[in-house]
């Protein structure tokens, strides 16, 4: 990889080389990105996508690097970052927010304007974009319930607008998962509301994610999918996992579904630990784990 003619290629898109992913996921752990971009704009995206395709490079793209793993290896060729993608605009009860705009600022907004809908989200550490292709959800909601459409760049550069039902939404999936594209901006249609009543229940999820869940340590969030007619923090707690340490990570002593990074933990660490609870589940209860967080990138 030429850095000097990327650079010059791609002059201003800031862009940085063999830059640790551990600086930017919520693990702080991941190799280095070959070549780290922040594009600023749309054109910005399509621009760094046409010339991937034109000179042969890998690419990808990621959202706030929260439900992420990273292995120790790093990522080959081009790493999308959206973080300055963050615009917000709101029109009645739709908002239409850019693919690098925070979920949780999102559902600050609709507050603000007294739009129902979106609450279950307001502790979802994720962006708009990782939202949509993962279908995120907490406390019986789900991005679904208040999509409308989202604009897409495809991975032969084309612009398209996928419906809700373009999106085959289903539990923490969407058709994203299965191709290659870049979600640019996601529009919501919500409802008019009682902002007092809206505050409450943000209130309350809000103080259920904080008690429950281990905010004072670096983790991937919630590692599993929940198994049909299971619990994933019981069955954990039932194999007599929860505390264990794997180097650096340890499943969570507050809340068994997930793992902390509380030691610098390496990617391997979190890899290894959720293979070896993924073996000790399906031994002792013939359950299988599905991640719920996406583990990628190079082995070290």
């Amino acid at each position: 990889m030429n850095n000097t003619k990327i650079t010059a290629d791609l002059k201003p898109i800031k862009m940085l080389f063999n830059e640790p992913l551990s600086h930017f996921t919520y693990t702080k752990t991941g190799g280095p990105a070959d070549c780290l971009l922040f594009p600023k704009s749309t054109d910005e995206v399509k621009q760094i996508v046409d010339y991937c395709n034109n000179n042969d490079l890998p690419w990808l793209c990621l959202g706030n690097a929260s439900n992420l793993i990273v292995r120790d290896g790093g990522i080959e060729g081009f790493v999308i970052m959206l973080s300055e993608l963050n615009q917000v605009t709101i029109n009645d009860t739709t908002i239409t927010a850019d693919a690098g705009a925070k979920l949780i600022d999102v559902t600050y907004k609709a507050l603000e304007k007294d739009l129902v809908g979106m609450e279950f989200a307001c502790g979802i550490p994720g962006s708009i974009g990782g939202a949509a292709y993962m279908n995120a959800g907490a406390y019986g909601g789900e991005l679904v319930d208040v999509f409308e459409s989202a604009e897409i760049i495809l991975e032969d550069g084309r612009f398209v607008t996928f419906k809700k039902e373009d999106m085959h939404f289903s539990y923490r999936h969407s058709i994203l998962q299965e191709m290659k594209g870049i979600v640019l901006n996601v529009t919501f249609t919500l409802e008019k509301g009682n902002h007092a009543d809206i505050k409450e229940k943000m209130d309350e999820l809000t103080h259920l994610r904080e008690s429950k869940q281990p905010l004072e340590y670096p983790s991937c969030g919630s590692v599993f999918k929940r198994p049909e007619g299971h619990f994933t923090g019981k069955l954990i707690q039932d194999a007599n996992l929860q505390g264990l340490k794997w180097g650096g990570a340890q499943i969570s002593t507050k809340h068994a579904g997930f793992i902390v990074n509380i030691d610098h933990a390496t990617a391997t660490d979190y890899v290894e630990l959720i293979q070896h609870i993924q073996k000790t589940i399906l031994k002792e209860f013939d359950v299988v784990l599905e991640t719920e967080v996406r583990i990628i990138g190079r082995e070290k």
